[in-house]
């Protein structure tokens, strides 16, 4: 592995998740469990179909192995779920539970269902429970804080399997008989330990190493801690393990003393990454944010890292690129640990230090797209290694990766309120990176929630510029999804903003885009005024191509309301604009806008000329749809004029046009197919649609 964001080989997401001889013990819990899948519910006895799937209940403490037992169970009932098996976590690394939206959007996108931005929790949750009514799937919950975080995620379907995880009683959803865990079978639990030390240490002492098992009281987070120690010092007996244990005289869980334990005797270096790890966002680390919290190379942090791995204080996660995950039991140990012993500007630099470091990733992840940009290169170029991507692919799969921690951390730099300029600069890059791998509409639901942080910001700081950007983009997608009353609250605030700020694109863009969502909502006149209201910005600032592309706003404004005098008024005007401005493929466009007006108006002879000029136009502009459109347009007005051996002329004119169109389009498609270069092309955006220019503080 060199010093590298990220290998040089292309990655695979693999779905395996399998636990098939890992899992250790708790066939009595298993055979129940099973059981309780088949027994009849209280509907069917009652002679009713059960109305919402069957819930299973694993409670237990943090350590205690209830989502090992989950996943096991999981594994072996799988076959029986067509649909497959959804897993989510309920409750982030601190125990704040997880929002309902936000744990929906994530089992729809499992389901490769689409996520409308910003749609509301109830709304999600409905749009789940459909998705669910004709699938058979096994949904696994885990962490679940209360009854609520469940009910509300319940598929409405019996064909369904619901396993909770919990560290209590689900009481408000019926029919929910717990299976509650205590300590493994002491014959699990010395196979556990086993498989870190070997047989022979434990046989040669099997009352030590049952003492131990004792000390741990069978907890299988303990005991995985007290292998890893064991395995560290080949040369140490389990009994010494046990006398060390023994002789804490702290009071605390078997967990805690064996952790105390295991980070005291960590290197101070170590134990320093270790603490440090508690900010980690999500509770997901790889090489890259280990290294940035602890000022270290990345090639000594991935050790440091495996050695945990190895010590059992970290879980490797099965995925295509190094990443590890701190196990939820330790969170709160390692918490304390950071806060009694680093100060809070050490572990507010630390911070900082990680949100710098996934800021350039996201630059160096955006750059490598930008392969037609020399200053996009020059910039790349001047990137530290480390810091680079080697192909466009690569850093595609480590934004894939690392999604879920990217945007926890910029969840959290909004919460912590002490680094907002970073918080800034991170949601900026954010946005850019997954518009320019992933495209604005496929990553619209994350674009939304990266807004709203955005925007959370500017109100907390009283930033009215960067309020008036986000409220555009929250706006821009409430509109792209069929909210258009809520876009046209937000595009009104955005006005208001903009004008506090001083800020004269993001006034023109508000007053355009409230004109557009009154035209949607079919209010022509108010969307006439406030196009009107956009044109006389624009011409005051002299910005000739916007205010010539208004009065085609206008126009298709008076259009809609029938207006026919007005429209032809204002298509005169854009057609002069355009042509002032030297934009011929707009000046061919307006002309085919007037054409249709004046056809619409009862005006065919004057229709047909400027249909003739307009194609005239379009040839110029190398516009070869809009030159067979027009064809088209001057064939039916031909037939209306009485002319229909014309008019099967410009048609045939129309459908060879097309013809020979598709036929490059198709061969264009197919060199591209067979260039193995295309794979690593960007896909094209709409930079309108979600850009937070007022917010970046730098490009």
């Amino acid at each position: 592995m060199t010093d590298q964001a990220v290998d040089t080989g292309g990655v695979k997401l693999s779905e395996d998740t399998s636990t098939e001889g890992q899992f250790l013990g708790r066939a009595r819990e298993l055979k129940e469990l099973r059981a309780d899948i088949e027994r009849a519910g209280l509907d069917t006895i009652a002679g009713r179909k059960a109305p919402r799937a069957r819930v299973l209940l694993i409670a237990g403490k943090p350590g205690s192995g209830r989502s090992a037992l989950a996943g096991e169970l999981a594994r072996q009932v799988a076959d029986r779920y067509e649909g497959g098996v959804l897993r989510a976590r309920l409750s982030g690394p601190d125990g704040t539970p997880v929002p309902t939206e936000r744990t929906a959007r994530e089992l729809l996108t499992a389901l490769e269902l689409p996520t409308p931005a910003g749609a509301s929790e109830d709304d999600l949750s409905d749009i789940l429970r459909e998705a669910l009514t004709d699938r058979r799937v096994l949904l696994l919950l885990d962490d679940a804080a209360d009854a609520e975080q469940v009910d509300a995620l319940l598929p409405d379907s019996p064909d369904c399997l619901v396993v909770a995880v919990s560290g209590g009683p689900l009481t408000g959803i019926a029919d929910v008989r717990p299976c509650t865990l205590g300590g493994l079978d002491t014959k699990s639990a010395l196979e556990l330990l086993t498989r870190y030390t070997g047989a022979v240490r434990i046989t040669v002492d099997p009352v030590a190493a049952e003492g131990l098992v004792e000390v741990c009281q069978s907890q299988p987070a303990a005991l995985t801690l007290a292998g890893g120690w064991l395995a560290a010092r080949p040369q140490a007996a389990v009994a010494d393990l046990a006398k060390h244990l023994h002789a804490e005289t702290d009071e605390g869980t078997p967990l805690s003393r064996v952790f105390r334990l295991v980070y005291g005797s960590l290197p101070s270096p170590a134990a320093r990454i270790l603490r440090l790890l508690s900010l980690a966002p999500a509770g997901l680390v790889d090489p890259q944010t280990a290294s940035a919290l602890a000022g270290c190379s990345v090639n000594g942090a991935r050790a440091t890292l495996d050695d945990f791995v190895d010590a059992g204080l970290l879980r490797a996660l099965d995925s295509p690129l190094p990443q590890y995950e701190v196990p939820g039991c330790l969170q709160p140990l390692l918490h304390a640990l950071a806060e009694a012993q680093d100060r809070p500007a050490e572990l507010q630099l630390a911070r900082a230090r990680m949100l710098e470091r996934t800021v350039r990733l996201l630059q160096s992840c955006r750059a490598i797209t930008e392969t037609d940009s020399p200053q996009a290169r020059e910039k790349l170029l001047g990137t530290p290694r480390a810091l680079r991507f080697p192909t466009p692919r690569a850093a595609a799969d480590w934004l894939l990766v690392r999604r879920p921690a990217l945007l926890a951390s910029a969840r959290l730099a909004v919460a912590d309120g002490e680094l907002d300029t970073l918080a800034r600069r991170l949601m900026s890059q954010l946005v850019r990176a997954m518009v320019a791998h992933i495209g604005t509409q496929a990553a619209a639901p994350e674009l939304y929630g990266i807004h709203r942080l955005v925007l959370d910001v500017a109100e907390r700081r009283d930033l009215p510029r960067e309020k008036a950007a986000a409220l555009l983009n929250l706006a821009d997608l409430d509109a792209q999804t069929g909210r258009t009353t809520e876009a046209l609250a937000r595009y009104r605030a955005a006005l208001d903003a903009g004008r506090e700020a001083n800020d004269p694109y993001a006034t023109g863009r508000a007053m355009e885009s409230v004109g557009g969502a009154h035209q949607e909502l079919g209010d022509y006149d108010r969307a006439a005024d406030w196009f009107g209201r956009a044109l006389a910005q624009r011409q005051a600032r002299d910005e000739r191509a916007d205010a010539a592309r208004l009065y085609g706003r206008i126009a298709a404004a008076h259009t809609y309301a029938g207006r026919y005098g007005e429209a032809l008024r204002n298509w005169r005007a854009a057609v002069a604009g355009h042509r002032k401005n030297g934009d011929v493929p707009a000046q061919a466009r307006a002309l085919s806008e007037l054409a249709r007006v004046q056809e619409y108006a009862g005006r065919p002879e004057e229709s047909l000329a400027t249909c003739h000029e307009a194609v005239e136009w379009a040839r110029r502009a190398e516009d070869v749809r809009l030159q067979a459109a027009l064809q088209l347009r001057l064939a039916d007005t031909l037939d209306r004029l009485g002319d229909p051996a014309s008019a099967a002329l410009h048609r045939g004119t129309a459908e060879r046009m097309l013809g020979e169109e598709l036929g490059e389009e198709l061969g264009e498609a197919d060199s591209a197919s067979e260039s193995p270069e295309s794979a690593s092309e960007p896909l094209e955006h709409d930079a309108n649609a979600c850009e937070i220019r007022s917010t970046s503080a730098e490009d």
